[in-house]
Protein backbone atom coordinates (compact mmCIF):
# COMPACT_ATOMS: atom_id res chain seq x y z
CA UNK A 1 0.00 0.00 0.00
CA UNK A 2 1.22 3.64 -0.90
CA UNK A 3 1.94 6.03 1.79
CA UNK A 4 -0.07 8.69 1.89
CA UNK A 5 1.45 12.15 0.64
CA UNK A 6 2.61 14.03 3.95
CA UNK A 7 0.26 16.49 3.16
CA UNK A 8 -2.66 15.13 1.68
CA UNK A 9 -6.12 16.70 2.82
CA UNK A 10 -4.37 20.43 3.95
CA UNK A 11 -5.07 23.70 2.69
CA UNK A 12 -2.07 25.65 1.89
CA UNK A 13 -1.97 29.80 1.31
CA UNK A 14 1.37 31.16 -0.56
CA UNK A 15 1.30 34.81 -0.83
CA UNK A 16 2.89 36.09 -3.77
CA UNK A 17 3.08 33.07 -5.60
CA UNK A 18 2.72 34.07 -8.97
CA UNK A 19 6.35 33.76 -9.74
CA UNK A 20 9.62 33.04 -8.28
CA UNK A 21 10.33 31.86 -4.19
CA UNK A 22 6.35 31.92 -3.92
CA UNK A 23 5.97 30.03 -6.81
CA UNK A 24 8.44 27.12 -6.15
CA UNK A 25 6.55 26.91 -2.57
CA UNK A 26 3.33 26.48 -4.11
CA UNK A 27 4.38 24.08 -6.49
CA UNK A 28 6.24 22.32 -3.73
CA UNK A 29 3.03 22.08 -1.01
CA UNK A 30 0.82 20.60 -4.03
CA UNK A 31 2.75 18.14 -5.03
CA UNK A 32 2.87 16.84 -1.26
CA UNK A 33 -0.46 16.86 -1.34
CA UNK A 34 -1.65 19.57 -0.10
CA UNK A 35 -4.29 21.89 -2.06
CA UNK A 36 -2.90 25.16 -2.60
CA UNK A 37 -4.17 28.78 -3.21
CA UNK A 38 -2.00 31.01 -5.01
CA UNK A 39 -2.30 34.54 -4.00
CA UNK A 40 -0.81 37.43 -6.80
CA UNK A 41 -1.72 40.91 -6.39
CA UNK A 42 -1.03 41.62 -10.54
CA UNK A 43 0.50 39.13 -12.42
CA UNK A 44 -3.14 37.16 -12.99
CA UNK A 45 -1.82 34.88 -15.95
CA UNK A 46 1.38 34.27 -14.30
CA UNK A 47 -0.89 32.78 -11.26
CA UNK A 48 -3.08 31.04 -13.47
CA UNK A 49 -0.03 29.16 -15.02
CA UNK A 50 0.77 27.50 -11.61
CA UNK A 51 -2.55 26.90 -10.64
CA UNK A 52 -2.40 24.49 -14.12
CA UNK A 53 0.52 23.15 -13.35
CA UNK A 54 -0.35 21.62 -10.08
CA UNK A 55 -4.32 20.88 -11.62
CA UNK A 56 -2.09 18.92 -14.71
CA UNK A 57 -0.18 17.33 -12.31
CA UNK A 58 -2.80 16.01 -10.65
CA UNK A 59 -3.42 18.44 -7.70
CA UNK A 60 -6.33 21.25 -6.06
CA UNK A 61 -5.38 24.56 -6.65
CA UNK A 62 -7.14 28.34 -6.87
CA UNK A 63 -5.22 31.91 -8.27
CA UNK A 64 -6.95 34.50 -5.66
CA UNK A 65 -5.84 37.62 -6.35
CA UNK A 66 -5.37 40.18 -3.14
CA UNK A 67 -3.11 42.82 -2.05
CA UNK A 68 -2.04 41.44 1.21
CA UNK A 69 -0.89 44.61 2.66
CA UNK A 70 -4.54 45.78 2.63
CA UNK A 71 -7.41 44.77 5.60
CA UNK A 72 -10.28 44.09 3.68
CA UNK A 73 -8.40 42.73 1.05
CA UNK A 74 -7.31 40.13 2.86
CA UNK A 75 -10.31 39.38 4.62
CA UNK A 76 -11.68 38.61 1.11
CA UNK A 77 -8.78 36.76 0.30
CA UNK A 78 -8.93 34.30 3.38
CA UNK A 79 -13.08 33.98 2.43
CA UNK A 80 -12.17 32.94 -1.16
CA UNK A 81 -10.18 30.63 0.19
CA UNK A 82 -12.45 29.11 2.55
CA UNK A 83 -15.02 29.20 -0.40
CA UNK A 84 -12.81 27.29 -2.94
CA UNK A 85 -10.84 24.71 -0.76
CA UNK A 86 -11.64 24.76 2.59
CA UNK A 87 -10.07 26.87 5.98
CA UNK A 88 -6.09 27.35 5.75
CA UNK A 89 -4.07 24.64 7.66
CA UNK A 90 -0.44 26.20 6.31
CA UNK A 91 0.58 29.93 5.48
CA UNK A 92 3.42 30.82 3.73
CA UNK A 93 3.82 34.79 4.00
CA UNK A 94 6.12 35.05 1.17
CA UNK A 95 4.51 38.43 -0.70
CA UNK A 96 7.01 40.56 -0.42
CA UNK A 97 9.07 43.85 -2.30
CA UNK A 98 13.20 44.43 -2.51
CA UNK A 99 14.15 48.07 -3.78
CA UNK A 100 18.05 48.07 -3.40
CA UNK A 101 18.81 52.02 -3.10
CA UNK A 102 21.47 53.70 -1.94
CA UNK A 103 21.63 54.54 1.89
CA UNK A 104 20.85 58.33 1.42
CA UNK A 105 18.03 57.19 -0.85
CA UNK A 106 16.31 55.83 1.85
CA UNK A 107 13.62 57.90 2.93
CA UNK A 108 10.30 57.88 5.27
CA UNK A 109 8.13 56.90 2.36
CA UNK A 110 9.90 53.77 0.51
CA UNK A 111 11.13 52.89 4.28
CA UNK A 112 6.98 52.99 5.19
CA UNK A 113 5.89 51.13 2.14
CA UNK A 114 8.55 48.52 2.70
CA UNK A 115 6.85 47.73 6.10
CA UNK A 116 3.68 47.51 5.03
CA UNK A 117 4.28 45.21 1.54
CA UNK A 118 6.71 42.84 3.99
CA UNK A 119 5.97 42.88 7.12
CA UNK A 120 2.22 44.36 7.83
CA UNK A 121 1.15 41.82 5.14
CA UNK A 122 2.54 38.78 7.39
CA UNK A 123 0.74 40.34 10.08
CA UNK A 124 -2.61 40.93 8.41
CA UNK A 125 -2.98 37.14 6.55
CA UNK A 126 -1.66 35.45 10.32
CA UNK A 127 -4.30 37.36 11.96
CA UNK A 128 -7.05 36.06 9.38
CA UNK A 129 -6.10 32.39 9.34
CA UNK A 130 -5.49 32.03 13.13
CA UNK A 131 -8.42 31.95 14.53
CA UNK A 132 -9.33 28.70 12.44
CA UNK A 133 -6.00 26.80 13.20
CA UNK A 134 -6.96 27.30 16.67
CA UNK A 135 -10.52 25.85 16.28
CA UNK A 136 -8.88 22.89 14.27
CA UNK A 137 -5.54 23.36 16.93
CA UNK A 138 -3.53 22.60 14.18
CA UNK A 139 -1.07 24.85 11.58
CA UNK A 140 1.46 25.72 10.04
CA UNK A 141 3.18 29.46 9.91
CA UNK A 142 5.95 30.23 7.67
CA UNK A 143 7.21 33.56 6.57
CA UNK A 144 10.01 33.82 4.36
CA UNK A 145 12.67 36.51 5.95
CA UNK A 146 16.17 36.94 4.83
CA UNK A 147 19.61 36.87 5.40
CA UNK A 148 19.44 40.40 5.42
CA UNK A 149 17.83 40.05 8.74
CA UNK A 150 20.57 38.86 10.57
CA UNK A 151 23.63 40.87 8.57
CA UNK A 152 21.85 43.49 6.69
CA UNK A 153 22.27 42.26 3.46
CA UNK A 154 22.21 44.37 -0.04
CA UNK A 155 19.53 45.79 -0.35
CA UNK A 156 19.40 48.30 2.48
CA UNK A 157 18.15 49.13 5.92
CA UNK A 158 14.31 49.27 5.23
CA UNK A 159 14.28 46.01 3.83
CA UNK A 160 16.34 44.34 6.85
CA UNK A 161 14.02 46.05 9.32
CA UNK A 162 11.25 44.53 7.28
CA UNK A 163 12.49 41.33 7.51
CA UNK A 164 14.05 41.32 10.99
CA UNK A 165 10.36 42.31 12.18
CA UNK A 166 9.02 39.15 10.38
CA UNK A 167 11.55 37.08 12.75
CA UNK A 168 10.37 38.62 15.75
CA UNK A 169 6.57 38.25 14.76
CA UNK A 170 7.62 34.67 13.67
CA UNK A 171 8.90 33.99 17.31
CA UNK A 172 6.12 35.90 19.17
CA UNK A 173 3.42 33.57 17.58
CA UNK A 174 5.99 30.31 18.20
CA UNK A 175 5.65 30.88 22.06
CA UNK A 176 2.10 31.69 21.89
CA UNK A 177 0.86 29.18 20.22
CA UNK A 178 3.00 25.63 21.01
CA UNK A 179 0.47 24.59 22.95
CA UNK A 180 -2.49 24.14 20.04
CA UNK A 181 -0.30 22.39 17.70
CA UNK A 182 0.71 25.38 15.71
CA UNK A 183 4.23 25.87 14.40
CA UNK A 184 5.60 29.34 13.55
CA UNK A 185 9.11 29.16 11.53
CA UNK A 186 11.24 31.36 9.12
CA UNK A 187 13.21 30.76 5.80
CA UNK A 188 16.12 32.81 5.70
CA UNK A 189 17.65 32.93 2.49
CA UNK A 190 20.13 34.57 0.72
CA UNK A 191 20.87 35.49 -2.73
CA UNK A 192 18.55 33.13 -4.03
CA UNK A 193 18.32 33.36 -8.57
CA UNK A 194 15.42 34.93 -9.17
CA UNK A 195 13.29 38.27 -10.55
CA UNK A 196 13.92 40.11 -7.13
CA UNK A 197 17.57 39.33 -7.38
CA UNK A 198 18.02 39.91 -10.77
CA UNK A 199 17.20 43.42 -10.32
CA UNK A 200 19.82 44.05 -7.49
CA UNK A 201 22.94 45.26 -8.91
CA UNK A 202 24.71 44.33 -5.95
CA UNK A 203 23.66 40.60 -6.30
CA UNK A 204 27.21 38.63 -7.24
CA UNK A 205 27.54 34.93 -6.16
CA UNK A 206 31.29 35.40 -4.97
CA UNK A 207 29.54 36.88 -2.01
CA UNK A 208 28.35 33.25 -0.91
CA UNK A 209 30.18 31.19 0.44
CA UNK A 210 29.29 28.09 -1.65
CA UNK A 211 30.37 30.05 -4.80
CA UNK A 212 26.56 30.07 -6.48
CA UNK A 213 23.67 32.13 -6.09
CA UNK A 214 20.60 29.41 -4.61
CA UNK A 215 17.83 27.86 -6.60
CA UNK A 216 13.97 28.56 -5.72
CA UNK A 217 13.45 24.49 -5.09
CA UNK A 218 16.36 24.55 -2.48
CA UNK A 219 13.60 27.40 -0.87
CA UNK A 220 10.45 25.78 -1.19
CA UNK A 221 12.10 22.17 0.08
CA UNK A 222 12.82 24.11 3.72
CA UNK A 223 9.18 25.26 3.31
CA UNK A 224 7.95 21.78 2.75
CA UNK A 225 10.03 20.23 5.57
CA UNK A 226 8.54 23.34 7.84
CA UNK A 227 4.77 22.48 6.69
CA UNK A 228 5.08 18.52 7.38
CA UNK A 229 7.10 19.29 10.44
CA UNK A 230 4.70 19.44 14.22
CA UNK A 231 8.31 19.46 16.48
CA UNK A 232 10.07 22.44 14.55
CA UNK A 233 9.18 26.32 15.77
CA UNK A 234 10.43 29.28 16.69
CA UNK A 235 13.17 28.46 14.27
CA UNK A 236 14.45 30.52 11.60
CA UNK A 237 15.59 27.92 8.85
CA UNK A 238 18.84 29.61 7.29
CA UNK A 239 19.25 28.48 2.96
CA UNK A 240 21.91 30.98 2.60
CA UNK A 241 24.86 29.05 1.23
CA UNK A 242 26.98 30.02 4.22
CA UNK A 243 26.48 33.38 4.25
CA UNK A 244 25.48 33.11 8.02
CA UNK A 245 26.01 30.77 10.70
CA UNK A 246 23.50 30.09 13.57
Amino acid sequence: MMPALPLEGRIALVTGASRGLGRAMALALAAAGAAVAVNYRQSEAQAQQAVDEIIHAGGHALPVQADVSDPASVQRLVATVHDGLGPVDILVNNAGVAAPVPLHEVDLELFDTTLKVNLRSAFLVTTAVLPGMRQRRWGRLIFLSSVAAQIGGIVGPHYAASKAGMDGLMRSYASLLAKEGITSNSICPALVASDMLSGNPRANPALVPVGRFGRADEVAAAALLLASNGYITGQCLNVNGGMYFS
